[in-house]
C-alpha cells in the first residue's frame, strides 16, 4: 500500500461500504491509527460507536431504509405518506432517543402503528405507551378502552398521568379517555424520519 491511500478509495469503504477502521487497516496491512489519521485529514466523519455498533450488528445494510425500499403498492406509498404527514404533525421530534406521538383519537394512533409495523417491519409488542387523564376519569376505565382500542398488553403502558380537568369544551369531550402517547425507543428509526421529514 502506499503511504498515503487515496481519499475516494478510503471515503468508499469506510462510507459507502460501511467497513470498520480495523477492516480498512487490514485490507491495507497498516494500523488502525494510520487509518484513522487519514480519515481525520480527509474530513471524513467518523461514526459514533452507536452507529459503529448497529452497523456491524447490520452488515446487510440498514434495515430500516431496505423497508422504505420494499415498499412498492399504492397502498403503501400512501400509508407512508400518511405516516409521515402524522409524526411531523403530532409527533414530539424533541426526543432525540425514541419516537413519540400522542393523540386522543385511537384511529389515529392505530394509523401510525400500522405505519411503523408494515412500512419498517416494526413488532407491535415492542411498542410502549404513556397514558394521560383527567383527574375525574377513572384510571382504570380508561387504561381498559385503550388496551381494547390498541390490541396492546397492559406490560406496555407505562404508570398514568394525571392531570386537573382542562374546562368543558370541545377538546375536553375528545378527552374523555385521556391522550394516549406511543413510544418506540431507536434513535436510529427517529433521526431517519425527522432527517425525511426535513427533506420534504
Amino acid at each position: 500500500m502506499d503511504n498515503k491511500p487515496k481519499k475516494d478509495i478510503l471515503a468508499r469503504l469506510y462510507l459507502v461500504e460501511k467497513k470498520s477502521s480495523a477492516e480498512i487497516a487490514n485490507l491495507f496491512k497498516c494500523s488502525v491509527s494510520k487509518i484513522n489519521y487519514w480519515l481525520a485529514r480527509y474530513n471524513v466523519s467518523k461514526r459514533s460507536i452507536s452507529e459503529a455498533v448497529y452497523t456491524r450488528r447490520n452488515p446487510k445494510g440498514d434495515p430500516f431504509v431496505e423497508s422504505v425500499l420494499s415498499v412498492k403498492t399504492p397502498n403503501e406509498y400512501f400509508l407512508y405518506g400518511l405516516g409521515l404527514g402524522l409524526y411531523w404533525g403530532e409527533g414530539t421530534k424533541s426526543n432525540t432517543h425514541s419516537i413519540r406521538l400522542g393523540n386522543t383519537d385511537p384511529k389515529l394512533i392505530r394509523t401510525f402503528i400500522k405505519f411503523l409495523r408494515q412500512i419498517y417491519k416494526i413488532k407491535p409488542d415492542k411498542l410502549k405507551f404513556g397514558l394521560q387523564v383527567f383527574n375525574d376519569v377513572p384510571k382504570i376505565a380508561a387504561k381498559k378502552y385503550w388496551l381494547r382500542q390498541l390490541q396492546a398488553r397492559p406490560s406496555q403502558f407505562q404508570k398514568i398521568v394525571v392531570s386537573p380537568p382542562q374546562g368543558i369544551g370541545t377538546y375536553r369531550k375528545k378527552a374523555q379517555y385521556g391522550v394516549v402517547t406511543v413510544y418506540y425507543h431507536n434513535k436510529k428509526l427517529r433521526d431517519i424520519l425527522c432527517h425525511t421529514i426535513d427533506t420534504i
